[in-house]
């Protein structure tokens, strides 16, 4: 009698090399090795060295028409949409790249997903999409309110979520992560991950760049203490249709959070440029991702950075990445003109 091969049901992550992509896959493929992990990225911001050996992975843009074989070939159960570009203060300087990568290719999942009847598509999205909050409160029920198109396009692609909903019956649940940080981050991006970049400054010898006064506030957290909420957002019922916060309970300045991360580095220069467009304040709530999701904040600033500078030391020498020309010069900040 032939024995019947068991095939395993397929987990698709897209932005897989990138920090949430790769981390989760490391997780899911520990904890979870009844399914398969399928991953898409097409290495613009994240390393085939983050992605883990075990995961099938497809090297593609999610604007081409590789991402409709891979669905058809594999037929995910569950599918993660990661893949961002999420430079925000770039973002005025970069409409159509920022649209094209972040709104336009989220359409083309979204597609994918109602074909192929996902069983439930989990969309992180931003906290650009509160703007300036409630007093610098952001909490689940706000209005959208972006200030940048960044802010703009993740804020189109979670309504666009909400209305394939309604009219095809796609289930989700919209994550909204706090600043993330931690091992497998990209810190050769000129543009976006504040706490990579200072340490790519410092490592080579430059000082770590504060833009207007460093009171600015943000919620730091760990990927780590996100992995487990993130599969339950696709797996708990009760996650189904909701937008939930995700991230760490505390929030720190700016200038705080440098000052830790010079202590665990062991010095470093600051300098401060000029003010950018952005939001000054930003306390996420984050009690709905405790109830529905079982968030537990574990690993609090500091350790995180203790665990992220020991990894970054290990790296391998690479070039910063630096936009040689913009979409739009004018009104560009001085510290990202190219000379």
């Amino acid at each position: 009698m032939v024995k019947k091969i068991q095939m395993k049901e397929i987990i698709l992550i897209t932005g897989v090399a990138g920090l949430l992509g790769s981390r989760l896959a490391d997780w899911l493929i520990e904890n979870h090795p009844e399914y398969d992990v399928v991953g898409i990225d097409d290495l613009s911001g994240g390393y085939i060295e983050n992605i883990n050996p075990k995961v099938i992975f497809w090297k593609a843009n999610l604007t081409d028409s590789t991402i409709d074989n891979c669905f058809e070939i594999h037929k995910p159960k569950y599918v993660f949409h990661f893949a961002a570009y999420a430079a925000e203060g770039l973002s005025p300087f970069i409409r159509t790249f920022n649209y094209t990568n972040n709104l336009v290719a989220t359409a083309a999942i979204v597609n994918n997903c109602i074909k192929y009847d996902i069983k439930r598509l989990v969309f992180t999205s931003t906290m650009a999409v509160y703007g300036y909050g409630e007093g610098g409160i952001f909490h689940e029920d706000m209005k959208r309110n972006p200030i940048d198109p960044y802010g703009v396009a993740k804020s189109a692609c979670e309504l666009d979520i909400e209305i394939a909903n309604k009219q095809h019956g796609l289930d989700y649940c919209i994550i909204r992560p706090h600043n993330v940080f931690g091992i497998k981050q990209n810190i050769w991006d000129k543009y976006r991950n504040v706490l990579g970049i200072w340490m790519f400054q410092h490592m080579n010898n430059e000082p770590m760049f504060i833009f207007g006064d460093g009171k600015q506030t943000r919620a730091f957290s760990y990927i780590d203490d996100s992995l487990e909420p993130l599969w339950n957002a696709a797996i708990t019922p009760n996650a189904s249709k909701q937008i939930i916060n995700l991230g760490g309970i505390n929030e720190y300045s700016i200038l705080e959070a440098n000052q830790i991360l010079r202590e665990v580095i062991g010095g470093g220069e600051i300098v401060f440029k000029e003010q950018r467009h952005e939001v000054k304040y930003a306390i996420p709530t984050w009690q709905k991702s405790v109830d529905i999701l079982g968030f537990k904040h574990k690993i609090d600033l500091k350790e995180g950075l203790i665990k992220m500078w020991e990894w970054a030391q290990q790296q391998p020498k690479r070039e910063r990445f630096i936009w040689s020309s913009y979409e739009l010069d004018k009104g560009i900040y001085n510290f990202w003109k190219n000379k």
